[in-house]
């Protein structure tokens, strides 16, 4: 410091400045010499000082309330006042502007002594300003005419009208002379402590003439002087932008001093943007700096918002964005219907909180993200952005309208977030997708397979519930993502679709492993006629998909097709294994004489004829036409395997048999819904054959068998007769050659095949086969 000894920290004043005349902008006109004179007289602290007899004119009494336009926490200044940041000299000509000159003691003045004197002054100042007639709708309104009407209830009664019709403040504004020699560097920061900004605000400017005319004047920018300077008025208005962000930020949680200071604060931020650019400022906007307080504060709102712990409340997050979307509304509430009449229009207050919340919320929500693992709390995040923050619950709320009609209600998110937070939630519906099929498999190894209980039914059909588990899974996780977006909703089938693909191996896998041991008792049939049509109807289930997403679809039918095969093939194999024993022993010498081999093969096929009626169409006809094949030609087959031939006339007592085996069998195969028609006529066919008396009307009989069965050849017929018991001669030749010319003739296109893929044997007896005539000659003589 220059001289320790004198009252300023660091600065002096050069004594030749004088007020710069008002000018239009900002501030009425004020004395600061009578205000010093007033607090050089006042003996008492500034707080809780009592009015006494030696106040100075203008002081108000101890009983006297305080200004209801300042804040409870900021002291009084006698440049405050309703209307506007200081009165204009225009409204009040009868007041003289005393000289600006001020002389200054060595020693400071006491700072308690300067806030008492000015709590005086603004106090009577305001009064008076309230008196002041203001035009409106053409006529003027007068004071109050009874002077002896208590102050305080006058104030509230003007609160209250001024809180019924609230008025725009002006753009502009006067500006106040400036003091010909600012306060000291210790006397700007305590104003600006004690929440006096328009006073410290004036004296900053009059510090900051000084060192512009120090610098015309051709002071060197090194100096200490000049140096020390700008030092101050870098720190002073650090000190007063600080003081102002914190009341900014405050602003909306502490109502209370919002007319004693947002008033001010508006003007101060008006007249730095004005002189931007002349030395002794900030460099950077005040305007920005301003909406970054607004910012602060908003964050502080979002930030008091309770947020429980997850694992005290499941519900956590919904409960936190409930919170938070009243907690916005309240506040954009507040904005509109007091904060924003503290500033003139062209601050946009309304407008700048709302973006600001975007901003804020948006980053309040990645954070949030970063905690959100399950899929319902991810649904509750993503519907909070995409659905509620826009719609009459928060930003489209009708108490915030009109003023929200012309503002955007987009979150501000960066750029990659939505995509990742969707991509996120289709990742954790995937996951759980999967652990729902896993679940399913363990709960029915648990409630089925290892209980050995017998299938449900429903409509007759044996059946499982958890075809509808699943469906009722992807038809919750679709429609709940079609709320969010299309978009999602679409990826979301995707996934499931893409997840249920390997379901249907994995359950065989299982099924297998657990019910190995079961067959082939009836309980392992009718759990694969269980699963036969569970799987079905998961698949019409998902057919409903198809046109959304063809691909995953047609990808699970191709997986559930191979399944229901494998089913099917397994289920026949069982049944062709059952069977094959007694169908060996068919046309036999045994079965000449005995029924029980083929009373066997009945009632195991009339025991998967009852099964199949619990399995659903078009699988119930397609397992009875393939079955019905197999035992028609197995049958018949025993007839190419010359394992016997009928003698001494048994070939009419085998030929009725098999005509009424085969009867039965038919019968049994028509009940199953066999498609298999054309396998009817082989049993009368063949035993018309083999019953006839006269071998030689064989020959009349061959037309209608080839016509039923073209695949029937001289192979085939050879057999036939040797079971009849024919094993040669004349007659033997022309029936093998009459149907050589019948197949010759034939124009039967039929494409089933029966004894074409029958294993007919060879006899090995070479003289078999010899005709008659050439036998004879071999024969010795008699």
């Amino acid at each position: 410091m220059d001289n320790p000894d004198e009252d300023r920290v660091s600065l002096q004043s050069n004594g030749a400045n004088s007020g710069k005349k008002g000018k239009v902008g900002m501030f009425d006109s004020f004395r600061i010499k009578s205000i010093k004179q007033a607090v050089e007289k006042s003996p008492l602290p500034l707080r809780g000082r009592k009015s006494t007899s030696n106040d100075t004119e203008g002081s108000v009494p101890a009983s006297s309330p305080p200004p209801a336009s300042s804040g409870p926490s900021s002291p009084a200044s006698p440049l405050r006042n309703d209307g506007g940041f200081f009165p204009n000299q225009e409204d009040n000509p009868g007041q003289a502007a005393p000289p600006c000159s001020l002389t200054r003691s060595n020693t400071a003045p006491s700072m308690s002594m300067l806030g008492d004197s000015l709590q005086r002054k603004g106090s009577k100042l305001r009064r008076s300003l309230r008196g002041i007639g203001k035009k409106k709708n053409g006529k003027k309104l007068e004071a109050p005419g009874d002077v002896s009407e208590d102050p305080r209830r006058s104030l509230e009664r003007t609160e209250e009208k001024n809180e019924k019709t609230p008025e725009e403040i002006d753009e502009l504004y006067i500006l106040p002379e400036l003091p010909e020699s600012p306060l000291s560097v210790m006397e700007i920061h305590k104003l600006i402590d004690m929440e006096v900004l328009e006073e410290a605000h004036l004296n900053l400017l009059a510090l900051r003439l000084e060192l512009q005319k120090e610098q015309e004047a051709g002071v060197e920018d090194s100096s200490t002087k000049v140096a020390q300077k700008q030092k101050d008025l870098s720190l002073l208005y650090t000190d007063l932008r600080d003081k102002i962000h914190e009341i900014v930020r405050d602003s909306s949680t502490r109502p209370a001093r919002n007319k004693g200071l947002l008033i001010p604060v508006a003007r101060i931020i008006q007249e730095e943007e004005k002189r931007a650019g002349e030395p002794g400022g900030l460099p950077d906007s005040w305007v920005e700096a301003w909406k970054d307080a607004v910012c602060d504060g908003v964050q502080l709102k979002v930030n008091s918002v309770h947020l429980e712990q997850r694992e005290q409340n499941k519900s956590w997050l919904a409960v936190h964005l409930g919170l938070l979307g009243n907690a916005i509304v309240e506040d954009l509430e507040n904005v509109k219907k007091e904060l924003r009449w503290s500033y003139p229009p062209t601050f946009k207050v309304f407008s700048t909180y709302v973006k600001s919340y975007h901003r804020v919320v948006g980053q309040h929500l990645k954070k949030l993200e970063e905690q959100t693992t399950e899929l319902k709390d991810l649904y509750a995040l993503l519907d909070w952005i995409l659905n509620k923050y826009k719609s009459d619950r928060i930003m489209g709320s009708l108490t915030l309208q009109p003023d929200m009609t012309d503002e955007s209600t987009d979150l501000q998110l960066e750029s990659d977030f939505l995509k990742q937070l969707k991509d996120k939630y289709v990742c954790r519906v995937k996951e759980e997708m999967r652990t729902v099929v896993e679940r399913i498999i363990v709960v029915e190894n648990e409630s089925v397979w290892s209980v050995r209980k017998k299938p449900e039914e429903e409509d007759n059909f044996f059946c499982s519930p958890f075809p509808m588990d699943i469906w009722t899974r992807v038809k919750g996780n679709t429609t709940i993502s079609k709320q969010l977006c299309v978009d999602l909703e679409h990826k979301v089938i995707q996934t499931c679709l893409q997840e249920l693909q390997h379901f249907p191996k994995r359950f065989e896998e299982e099924f297998r492993r657990h019910c190995a041991a079961i067959q082939p008792q009836p309980l392992w049939t009718e759990y694969h006629i269980t699963y036969i049509n569970s799987f079905m109807s998961l698949q019409d289930n998902m057919d409903g998909y198809h046109e959304s997403c063809p691909q995953e679809v047609d990808g699970f039918r191709k997986e559930v097709k191979s399944l229901i095969v494998r089913l099917m093939q397994s289920l026949e194999n069982q049944f062709k294994e059952d069977v094959t024993p007694f169908l060996r022993r068919m046309v036999t010498r045994k079965w000449l004489t005995n029924d029980d081999d083929f009373h066997q093969l009945q009632s195991r096929t009339q025991q998967l004829s009852q099964q199949c009626f619990h399995l659903k169409p078009p699988y119930t006809q397609e397992v009875a036409s393939r079955l019905h094949h197999h035992v028609v030609k197995e049958y018949v087959g025993q007839l190419m395997k010359k394992s016997y031939s009928c003698k001494n006339r048994k070939h009419e007592k085998a030929a009725a048999k098999i005509s009424k085996q085969m009867d039965a069998l038919k019968d049994l195969f028509r009940e199953m819904d066999s498609s298999q028609e054309w396998l009817y006529p082989v049993g009368e066919d063949l035993s018309n054959i083999i019953g006839l008396k006269n071998k030689a009307d064989i020959k009349h009989h061959l037309k209608p068998l080839l016509e039923h069965y073209p695949d029937f050849s001289k192979k085939h017929l050879v057999a036939v007769l040797y079971f009849r018991g024919d094993v040669g001669g004349r007659e033997h030749q022309l029936i093998v050659q009459r149907l050589t010319e019948l197949k010759k003739r034939s124009s039967c296109n039929r494409k089933e095949v029966l004894f074409g893929d029958m294993l007919v044997t060879t006899n090995t007896n070479c003289l078999s086969s010899l005709p008659f005539s050439c036998l004879s000659r071999l024969l010795p003589d008699s």
